[in-house]
This record gives C-alpha cells, structure tokens and sequence, in this order.
C-alpha cells in the first residue's frame, strides 16, 4: 500500500496483514470451507483496541483452534479454505453491517475501548479494508465454481468457549451444527456425527443462524441456495495440535459419508 500509515481514509498499513487468507485455491473437493475468526490480528492503528494482549487470545478475540482445524481439514478433502485475518473484536466478519454488534463495545464482559465513540467513516474502514475483502473473495471463488459446473458445499467453521464468564455454564456439546432453512447438507452430516462414538452434538447449539444479524451463512449458503454446513467444536477439544488434527480427520471422515448420502452415490 503506498498511503501513509496515519492516512485518516486508510486503516491497514505496510506493516499489516492481508485481511483474507486463501489455501488451496485451486482445490477439486466438491467442499469450500470458510472460516470467519481463523485470526485475531489488529490493524497497528488501532493500538490494539487498547485491549490487554491476553483478551485478543480470548474466545473474544478469536475462534480458538478453529484455523488449524480448517486448515488440516482442507489439505485432507483438497478443498479450498477462506479465511479472515483479523480478529473479529475489529469487525465481526459474521454480522451484516446493520447489525449492532458488528463491532463490538462490549464482549463477554469485556469493554472494548477501542470500539467506543466511533464515526460513521472510522466504522466505514473496518468494513472496506476488512470485512468487505474477505466476503468478496468467498463470493469470487463460489462464482468461478458455479461458472465451472462444480458442484459446491459450503463448509463454515467455528469454535466455541466452553463456558462464558458473563454467564457462566458448563457447555456440554462437543460439536454443535448451526442452520437455517435449509438442512440438506445439515442432516446427513447430523447423522454422521451420531454415529460417532462418545460425541455430544448439538442442534443449533451453542448457537443458531440469525437470519436477520449474520452473514456468511445466510447469504453465501441460504441466500445463494447452496448447501452448507456450518460446524461450531468447542475450543478446549481443539486448542492443540493434537485435537486439532483429530477434529480434522473426524470431519473428513464425516463429510465425505455425508457426500455420498447427499448425492445417491452419484459422485
């Protein structure tokens, strides 16, 4: 970028991340995974959001563990993987712009001073640099494969906290499925994780699809009329390599089963 760093119409600078990361870009898998809070980066402007270092490394911050799932998962289906950068304490990459908490004041208990009393134009940056970048490239991919006749699952990954300090509860899912409208791709892979032995999994747990309030779901998958699937695993199964690596080959596992029983076997 050649603005000046303290550029008042610029937010990332020289020093900063690319926004949206892409692997596998040129993947055969019928499965394109996305992941919204694969980073918690912050733009150097921003002085960390005035935040202590440990809360960016918070489920507040990031989607513990979810990356190197995803990133795992993709080389093993050959799937392209998008995914977002910076932290969702930034902007929140699953939230439509009307939507009130797209950028955050406060989270889990946490006020984020960095959020406060911020204009129109400051909020404007976060969504043009940030947010903006990394659905367009979901968009850009989605685009070519449907150009190309491939036949296309959405894939959304996430993660969550095993318990929030605002409400403290024990969360006993170990995976949980969250959906719309359309389950089509949703129930065979609800059956697949039945399967699975010692499992907890939830419907719409820990969290639903909010039509009105998020974004990657409702309009990369319900809107578009593509299946999906979005997984949310809790963090503490996932925040190593270990668990990572066998989140990774479970989901492998249970989404090609899940292929095979959405398309008749007609792969």
């Amino acid at each position: 970028m050649t603005a000046p760093h303290h550029a008042a119409n610029r937010l990332l600078g020289p020093g900063d991340p690319e926004p949206v990361g892409l692997r596998n870009e040129d993947g055969a898998s019928p499965f394109v995974l996305i992941c919204d809070h694969a980073g918690n980066a912050v733009p150097a402007m921003l002085d960390g959001l005035e935040l202590e270092p440990a809360e960016l490394e918070r489920h507040i911050g990031i989607d513990i563990g979810i990356y190197g799932v995803a990133e795992r998962l993709a080389d093993r289906l050959d799937a392209p993987l998008i995914f977002q950068r910076y932290s969702r304490l930034v902007v929140e990459c699953n939230r439509r712009t009307t939507s009130p908490d797209s950028i955050a004041l406060v989270s889990d208990g946490t006020v984020i001073p960095g959020n406060a009393g911020l204009s129109d134009e400051a909020r404007a940056l976060r969504l043009r640099e940030i947010a903006e970048p990394y659905h367009r490239q979901i968009v850009a991919i989605l685009d070519a494969r449907t150009d190309a006749g491939i036949p296309t699952i959405l894939v959304s990954m996430h993660s969550f906290t095993p318990s929030l300090r605002a409400r403290p509860f024990d969360r006993p899912w170990h995976v949980g499925l969250c959906y719309g409208a359309d389950t089509r791709f949703t129930l065979p892979v609800l059956a697949g994780l039945d399967a699975e032995e010692d499992l907890v999994v939830g419907r719409n747990e820990p969290y639903g699809v909010d039509m009105a309030k998020d974004y990657s779901i409702p309009v990369h998958g319900e809107e578009r009329g593509l299946p999906y699937v979005e997984f949310e695993i809790r963090q503490d199964l996932i925040g190593a390599a270990e668990g990572q690596a066998e989140w990774a080959e479970r989901l492998e596992r249970v989404l090609s089963q899940a292929y095979s029983t959405f398309t008749g076997d007609r792969t």
